[in-house]
């Protein structure tokens, strides 16, 4: 399929807007930051089943009286079966003290499904190493488009990289969605999933600019990402169906780690058209970067 879409005459557009989305995400994480699931933060988590339909509401009033500050309460997968996470609290009794409390204001027949716990200290270690394997992978991705490509191709890509992460992160941020270990697992899929289309995406504009010497650099990019729009689209549409059903389909447990993926898919295709490609033309890449300096010829130099 052959498509003569104009990318380039929206590129500043779609860098304005990137930028706005950027700072929003950037503010959302400084100010509100995010919201850290028990992975990172530390504390209980107990599930428990109603043998009927249970108001969420009642049941964090009856939490937070009996001194539980902090309880998150959340419908988990039906609205028989409850999610509670507590902050901070790790007791081996704490699932029958719940039990207890919620008992007293309801006679239902309450079954503790299970409870886990995780400490303070693992979670801090398991926030700091998430962010060294953001970081590493970044950096590592980096070096190697330098050596199969460019410096320039490196920088444009690693900039798009930095573009998803932080536009994932504002995200989860601003709607105050739990950022746990999945999550942490869906950003690093996130990186490789953009960072592979890039790589294609930039292989296609590399050999254009080798084969049309002298074109104008925005001239090839557009030729390429026309080139390679129905591969992208394909590829994406498809992996967002697959997406689309872990997320319905799929149970609460592994429901932000797919919206995750979904967010990063969107903003990844959507980077590697304008974001990567916008930053190699404001790098000023022309054809003659590309080209291997050719040897000089000193064979016959000492001749008389």
């Amino acid at each position: 399929m052959n498509f003569n879409i104009d990318f380039m005459s929206w590129r500043k557009i779609a860098l304005s807007a990137s930028i706005i989305l950027a700072t929003v995400s950037i503010l959302s994480l400084s100010l509100k930051q995010l919201n850290y699931g028990l992975d990172f933060t530390g504390g209980s988590l107990v599930e428990l089943h109603y043998p009927k339909e249970i108001e969420v509401a009642n049941i964090r009033q009856s939490l937070t009286n009996a001194g539980y500050e902090g309880a998150q309460v959340a419908l988990f997968g039906s609205t028989q079966d409850v999610l509670i996470k507590l902050p901070g609290s790790v007791s081996d009794t704490l699932g029958a003290e719940i039990i207890q409390v919620l008992r007293q204001e309801s006679s239902e027949d309450i079954v503790l499904r299970r409870i886990e716990y995780v400490g303070p200290q693992i979670g801090s270690e398991l926030r700091d190493d998430g962010g060294l394997a953001m970081l590493l992978a970044l950096g590592l991705m980096m070096l190697y488009i330098t050596f199969r490509f460019q410096s320039r191709f490196a920088g444009a890509a690693v900039l798009a990289l930095i573009h998803d992460v932080i536009i994932v992160l504002g995200i989860f941020s601003l709607f105050n969605l739990d950022f746990d270990l999945t999550v942490l697992a869906a950003l690093l899929a996130v990186i490789g999933y953009s960072l592979n289309d890039t790589i294609v995406v930039s292989d296609r504009i590399r050999e254009n600019l080798k084969s049309q010497r002298g074109s104008d650099t925005e001239e090839v990019i557009n030729l390429s990402l026309n080139q390679m729009l129905s591969r992208t689209l394909i590829t994406s549409l498809t992996t967002l169906l697959v997406l689309t059903s872990l997320y319905l389909f799929g149970g609460e447990l592994i429901k932000n780690f797919a919206l995750a993926l979904i967010f990063g898919v969107v903003v990844g295709t959507y980077s590697s058209i304008y974001i990567a490609s916008n930053a190699l033309v404001m790098m000023g890449l022309t054809s003659d970067h590309l080209m291997v300096p050719e040897k000089e010829n000193e064979e016959f130099n000492d001749l008389p």
